[in-house]
């Protein structure tokens, strides 16, 4: 029977070679071939234009401007956390408030009567849940083609344009269903903003 004296050089060694494999290999080939199949996605889906950096499509950035597409409800904390130099840091996180709870109905009251203040043409009319909800993340990007319909005609009034032209550049950046069954059409609140300002083309 072999003493663990004499298999310990053995195990020593198949642990370094697993070591090699899974924590150093294994990433760089990944790593590797992200970069040259999906580089965009790998390094964070950046916009970027004539060397500027406008953000990640796929994080929320907060639009109030009449003359923007708003986006959904930020739920964004920069009070907890900090790095190591003392910087604050930002973080998104859902709002965690119960349906059944008095704060979020009066949250969302408050929400809806600012959305139809800012959209007069559409008070009369329900407005969208996603644009008085907070998603899970905090920080969702996107919004339902209700949404952003929703907000046409307070966009072209503020741009001094016509409803089809702002229907038009949401059309353009409107996804359909994920392999047409998974999720539900949705609309990039960045890229429509870029593009009504004449960034993106």
């Amino acid at each position: 029977m072999k003493t663990i004296k004499a298999v310990l050089p053995k195990m020593v060694g198949f642990f370094l070679v697993l070591v090699l494999i899974t924590g150093v290999i294994y990433p760089l080939v990944i790593t590797g071939l992200s970069r040259v199949f999906f580089n965009k996605q790998a390094t964070g889906s950046i916009i970027e234009i004539d060397g500027v950096k406008y953000g990640s499509e796929l994080l929320a950035q907060e639009f109030t401007d009449d003359k923007y597409l708003w986006g959904r409800i930020m739920n964004v904390d920069s009070s907890t956390f900090t790095n190591d130099n003392g910087e604050t840091l930002m973080y998104g996180w859902a709002s965690n408030k119960t349906p059944a709870g008095e704060e979020l109905e009066a949250m969302v009251a408050e929400r809806v009567e600012r959305l139809r203040a800012s959209n007069p043409d559409r008070a009369d009319e329900p407005v969208p849940v996603d644009l008085v909800t907070c998603s899970g993340s905090g920080l969702d990007p996107e919004i339902s083609p209700a949404a952003a319909d929703y907000q046409v005609e307070r966009i072209a009034k503020a741009r001094g344009i016509t409803a089809a032209d702002v229907e038009q550049v949401i059309s353009r950046y409107t996804k359909g269903r994920t392999l047409g069954v998974f999720g539900e059409p949705r609309v990039n609140v960045l890229k429509v903003n870029l593009a009504l300002d004449g960034i993106l083309k």
